[in-house]
């Protein structure tokens, strides 16, 4: 490679933004990437510092631990059902508010405002509802009906996602509004001159449309559905109730007793997964792209 060559790359776009990228990429390899890498390391030994290389072997052991399967059951569970009713929620305000309605900024705001409340205030606000000692049991006992303990009973999940919606449907609803008001329209009043209705429009142009940012929601909303493990902290603990025992909790008692290998082996296979489902969605994703070009 000769002087001018060398000239050349230097002075080249992508050289400087390197330049100025390299502080992060340092500190997320430091900080993100080598110890990810070292746990996937860890999770095929059988101890820190120097442990034998045993394969598979923490794998089998993890995958066939009971609480290891209760944790993936009730992940995958609240995941099934939280992001779809997510997704439907937060599509269906957004076209609502979409349109010219009295109060609709307001309405905007107020489902945007669970975004800025902290975590500690959101769990204190739903423990003084669900609380044993709480208003939906002080409502129960004042028409003469039993109290109970919701978070130790079996519609604790159902708790769990009603309070991921209420946070983060205002997130999603600001995404899809961004993708609505996007779309040209042009369109619609060329298939009101068609003569095709709402529903037509709703299905032939809206959600055709909106598929692109549809993928994105889906995306953001899978790996927000990951970070409930807060909250459920907060509600109730190291050891919740079974149906509430999330993969984060597993791996938060491993990390307390220091297994590392058993910590490490979840962690992979969690974040194995998780690119599995990335990947398939954005492979869905480009497809649909190239075809609607």
């Amino acid at each position: 490679m000769n002087k001018k060559t060398v000239r050349t790359l230097l002075r080249s776009d992508g050289f400087k933004a390197i330049g100025f990228l390299a502080p992060s990429l340092i500190g997320f390899a430091i900080f993100y990437l080598l110890p990810f890498l070292m746990g996937i390391y860890e999770s095929f030994t059988d101890g820190t510092q120097g442990g034998a290389f045993v394969g598979l072997g923490n794998y089998k052991e993890v995958t066939g631990s009971l609480s290891f399967r209760k944790a993936s059951m009730n992940t995958l569970l609240f995941t099934g059902v939280g992001v779809p009713l997510l997704i439907m929620s937060s599509l269906v305000l957004s076209l609502l508010l979409n349109k010219s309605l009295y109060l609709r900024n307001w309405l905007r705001s107020s489902f945007i405002l669970p975004l800025v409340v902290p975590v500690a205030s959101i769990v204190m606000f739903w423990q003084i509802f669900f609380d044993w000692n709480g208003t939906l049991n002080a409502w129960l006992h004042h028409f003469h009906k039993e109290r109970i303990d919701w978070m130790q009973s079996d519609g604790a999940m159902s708790i769990i996602v009603l309070m991921y919606v209420w946070k983060n449907i205002g997130y999603n609803m600001i995404l899809f509004l961004a993708g609505l008001q996007a779309i040209p329209k042009d369109y619609y009043e060329t298939a009101q001159i068609e003569g095709a209705g709402k529903l037509r429009q709703l299905f032939h142009i809206t959600l055709i449309y909106l598929t692109p940012t549809m993928f994105f929601v889906v995306l953001i909303s899978i790996i927000n559905s990951f970070k409930v493990f807060r909250e459920i902290y907060l509600l109730a603990g190291e050891y919740p109730y079974d149906r509430i025992y999330m993969m984060q909790h597993y791996m938060n008692n491993m990390f307390f007793s220091l297994d590392i290998q058993k910590l490490t082996t979840a962690a992979t296979v969690m974040v194995a997964c998780i690119v599995i489902l990335v990947t398939g969605l954005l492979s869905i994703e480009r497809r649909f792209r190239n075809n609607l070009g």
